[in-house]
């Protein structure tokens, strides 16, 4: 039996702008006002291959993720005929990274809508996962005539996470996030949220852990502390069945992720995070939306499953 490869070591920093990380595509920016602060919201724009289908699909990130990391999923949507458009949100991947008074998700649709005219892009069809669902149900929300479809890959938010996660300070959130910087505690993360364990999986866990050696990592821990006050406060469960556009929801069905469960009391822990009930109540609770449970997959069901998931994308995309 072949040994398992040793897991790598990192020792270069990496810029919490994420500057000479490799990319697979040209990264632009769009600089936009944001508080009086001035920021640059890093994107790329795909253009579509083969025979076009004339429609835009703007993939929204995870908070533990990045644009970058919609990688194979952008090709496949390209190569399907889609012009594919990955911003990275501020405070996250190659944006910049403001210590707003408040981040929310109605800031970050406003930045992606202006982003969209920015592009001359009119209406798009809305794919997110984890925090980027929260995101896209907010966007739907507030502006539905720039939202054509929406697809959900086991969005957070689908509970309210105050119920049993104790509200914490931000200051709190920030020395956590500083001490966050175990490269195998890291790697532990990433791994758990998923069934098995690949190659590719691990360029979170470098981005994740070379910008701890950066100088300016303690910008960077604020906005992650910032960005989860977001997620923690401002939850999308009940929003649901005021959605008006076509859902689809990709739930993965191991899967147990919620915002700050290990801050929850230990009897409560495993409450959260039950994506098999939560994915048939959000179902139920989105007029006419569609569920597509994943099972043996976890938390990136567009990762584990990815052939099925752009084969179901897709066909309700058209």
């Amino acid at each position: 039996m072949r040994a398992a490869e040793p897991a790598p070591d990192y020792d270069e920093p990496l810029g919490i702008a994420m500057e000479g990380f490799p990319t697979p595509f040209p990264v632009r920016f769009l600089r936009l006002v944001v508080e009086g602060e001035t920021v640059n919201m890093a994107y790329v724009d795909i253009a579509p291959e083969g025979v076009r289908s004339g429609r835009t699909v703007l993939l929204l990130h995870g908070k533990n993720f990045d644009g970058g990391a919609w990688e194979p999923t952008a090709r496949a949507f390209a190569a399907a005929g889609h012009r594919v458009v990955v911003p990275d949100q501020i405070g996250f991947g190659r944006s910049s990274k403001p210590a707003l008074e408040r981040y929310s998700f109605e800031l970050l649709a406003a930045n992606t809508v202006a982003l969209l005219d920015h592009l001359g892009i009119e209406r798009a069809d809305v794919v997110g996962h984890s925090m980027g669902g929260m995101l896209g149900v907010r966007f739907a929300l507030r502006h539905r005539d720039r939202t054509r479809k929406l697809v959900l890959a086991n969005p957070v938010g689908l509970e309210d996470y105050r119920e049993l996660v104790p509200a914490l300070p931000t200051e709190r959130l920030f020395a956590d996030e500083l001490a966050n910087n175990d490269l195998t505690a890291i790697r532990a993360f990433y791994r758990a949220y998923v069934v098995r364990w690949r190659a590719a999986y691990e360029r979170n866990v470098e981005i994740r852990y070379r910008v701890t050696l950066s100088g300016e990592y303690p910008r960077w821990a604020m906005a992650a502390a910032l960005t989860y006050q977001m997620a923690y406060h401002q939850p999308v469960v009940a929003d649901l069945p005021e959605l008006r556009v076509p859902v689809l929801l990709v739930i993965g069905q191991e899967d147990r992720t919620a915002i700050g469960k290990t801050y929850a009391a230990p009897e409560d822990r495993a409450k959260l995070g039950n994506y098999p009930v939560l994915g048939k109540r959000a179902a139920a609770a989105i007029p006419g939306a569609r569920l597509v449970e994943f099972h043996d997959t976890g938390h990136l069901p567009q990762f584990e499953r990815a052939a099925r998931f752009e084969r179901e994308a897709l066909a309700f995309l058209r």
